[in-house]
């Protein structure tokens, strides 16, 4: 993984304006699906510190590039008792945030591995970004995550904010708007999901479809990822698969990119027509011939023209 050509530097101003999909797979994404199949990630109880590890030395390169790339500021912090990582734009020209939740199947990952995304997000909308460090599985199982995450969203639902998350951090978004809806909280005004791991049961086409054609991601993945973090659980809870929830038309404006390969596009695409059956608007963005979560890949120019969409719609709907 390394940085596109392009810096990244630009603010998204809210009129709206979406880049268009790429008509054609780019050559830097075509090189990337040349490449052999992904493995099975291995997440056993044993394997997955050595994973987080590795993970973490992975990406960390990348992550500096980014903060290079962007200019913003990161800071540790801890709301309501919970670990956050918060991310100041160089500009900081508005004065909504965004509750950010990282992917990684509830098992691995954590808002620093995520600021190639939330970096861009930061500086392209010009808004502060506050990404809990919620505790992962199998140490600290459901509802430990989403737990964590309330606390941060009761202190974060005071003002207007946005909320994006990516993979289990879609989860967790979507999680946590359906218990502050329960308990009479304000929800956000708008959100992202990308690839948003929704269905614990793991169902949909497109987990056999494109299990083997998805080079960050496959179904054994996803599976023993759910067993870590819900072990004993139903998996059609709502609290748990929250695209089984009750939503209405009082939730935000949500937009949600996948691509043809996301080994979870079935998902994305579920959700799409689950919140558009009770009113919701939907922004259903999906990119040919690319990947679960590729926004995380700044080697595919895709990445950044998707985040700038994701901007562009936050921004918007933070006007209104």
């Amino acid at each position: 993984m390394r940085q596109g050509q392009d810096n990244g530097s630009e603010q998204v101003h809210a009129k709206g304006h979406h880049l268009k999909p790429l008509s054609k797979i780019s050559p830097e994404a075509l090189n990337i699906l040349a490449q052999p199949p992904v493995a099975p990630i291995q997440r056993s109880t044993e394997n997955l510190p050595h994973l987080r590890a590795n993970t973490k030395a992975y990406i960390t390169p990348f992550v500096e590039q980014a903060l290079k790339d962007t200019g913003v500021a990161i800071q540790n912090i801890t709301i309501s008792g919970v670990p956050c990582l918060e991310i100041t734009p160089a500009k900081q020209t508005v004065d909504w945030q965004i509750l950010y939740g990282f992917g990684g199947g509830f098992v691995q990952g954590s808002p620093f591995e995520d600021l190639t995304i939330s970096a861009h997000l930061c500086t392209m909308t010009g808004a502060k970004i506050i990404a809990p460090a919620y505790r992962l599985a199998p140490e600290h199982p459901w509802p430990a995550a989403i737990d964590d995450g309330f606390e941060v969203y009761r202190h974060m639902a005071t003002h207007p904010f946005a909320i994006v998350g990516e993979s289990a951090g879609g989860n967790f978004a979507l999680s946590l708007m359906l218990r502050a809806q329960s308990k009479g909280l304000p929800l956000p005004r708008c959100t992202g999901l990308l690839s948003p791991w929704c269905d614990l049961s793991n169902s949909g086409d497109s987990l056999t479809a494109n299990d083997g054609r998805d080079p960050t991601l496959t179904a054994q993945d996803v599976r023993s990822a759910a067993q870590h973090y819900a072990s004993g659980q139903n998996l059609e809870d709502p609290a748990i698969s929250p695209i089984n929830g009750d939503f209405n038309a009082g939730f935000p404006p949500c937009i949600i990119t996948s691509g043809t390969r996301d080994l979870l596009l079935s998902q994305a695409v579920c959700l799409a027509q689950t919140l558009r059956g009770h009113a919701v608007h939907v922004d259903l963005q999906v990119w040919e011939g690319l990947w679960h979560v590729f926004e995380w890949d700044n080697r595919v120019p895709e990445a950044r023209r998707s985040l700038h969409n994701i901007a562009a719609f936050l921004s918007a709907h933070m006007k209104h």
